[in-house]
């Protein structure tokens, strides 16, 4: 058996003592300024601005203070998924967009800042003892945060919140997104694309293939008879299968994954961007 752990529990420490930095910092400034909210400021002016009488130097290097530690707790944010929701714009950081507060038209208010930060330590608290029962049991612990860099980023915010499905259906979209943007091919659908630049052949102008490096007709084993099908062919029918049984459900119905299966999931995209990173990119040569 198994014991999921997203991140280990002197990481997560890390994080805390990082956001409580952060807030320490920001209410050291909070301290220079006048402090509004959005019914206040009518949505059209800042919701913080200098006290009279202060000195500019000092709020300069307060300030400077609060976006150093604001880069370090914004760590926090990702890991825990606590980001807000503004109208018009969608979800933003309000930890790593604290200065926003200090604009026209302001999109926070130092509230905002108080309550996410508040919320990020007690999901971290939360995190970290069961990060420390995991190390504590003795049962072999499975970090998702260790699984293909591309994979996690994607996944990181709605997996922490415990939004599985939704963490799968941004794994396998980043992926396809990322291999679609370097390989210029956003005039196909998803499943296609992976039939043509999998399949076999030469590419095409426009079209180009990433192919499994070594000789396309190498078997996988040759210890039954015949041996498997060559690791080429099974890639293109990874990829593409994935796509449909993974990419095309998760977007296209509501039905929640539980944790087991959404890790399932995302382990096998893990596996998947992995082998893709050996892969030789080739394209037809510029004339």
């Amino acid at each position: 058996m198994w014991r999921v752990a997203t991140y280990g529990a002197d990481y997560l420490g890390r994080l805390i003592v990082a956001v409580e930095e952060f807030e320490k910092a920001f209410e050291g400034w909070m301290q220079t300024q006048v402090e509004s909210d959005h019914m206040s400021s009518r949505g059209l002016l800042p919701t913080v601005w200098a006290k009279d009488g202060q000195d500019e130097a000092a709020v300069r290097q307060l300030e400077l203070r609060v976006a150093e530690t604001a880069g370090a707790a914004a760590r926090a944010v990702s890991a825990t998924g606590a980001r807000i929701a503004v109208a018009g714009v969608g979800t933003i950081d309000p930890i790593a967009n604290w200065s926003l507060m200090s604009a026209p038209k302001a999109l926070l208010a130092p509230q905002d800042i108080r309550s996410t930060a508040a919320t990020i330590r007690g999901r971290l608290r939360a995190m970290a003892a069961d990060a420390e029962a995991s190390e504590e049991s003795g049962i072999p612990g499975f970090a998702p945060s260790q699984l293909h860099p591309l994979i996690w980023s994607a996944a990181a915010a709605h997996w922490t919140t415990h939004q599985y499905r939704v963490a799968v259906r941004e794994a396998s979209e980043a992926l396809t997104v990322h291999w679609k943007t370097k390989l210029g091919r956003n005039d196909v659908d998803d499943t296609v694309f992976w039939q043509q630049t999998l399949a076999p052949g030469e590419p095409e102008h426009e079209r180009p293939k990433l192919v499994w490096p070594g000789d396309a007709n190498d078997k996988t084993t040759r210890s039954m008879k015949g041996g498997l099908e060559p690791l080429a062919k099974a890639l293109n029918g990874l990829a593409t299968g994935l796509n449909l049984t993974v990419r095309n459900v998760t977007t296209h119905t509501r039905k929640e994954l539980s944790e087991q299966e959404g890790l399932e999931r995302l382990a096998a995209y893990s596996y998947l961007a992995r082998l893709l990173d050996q892969c030789d990119l080739r394209t037809v040569p510029q004339p």
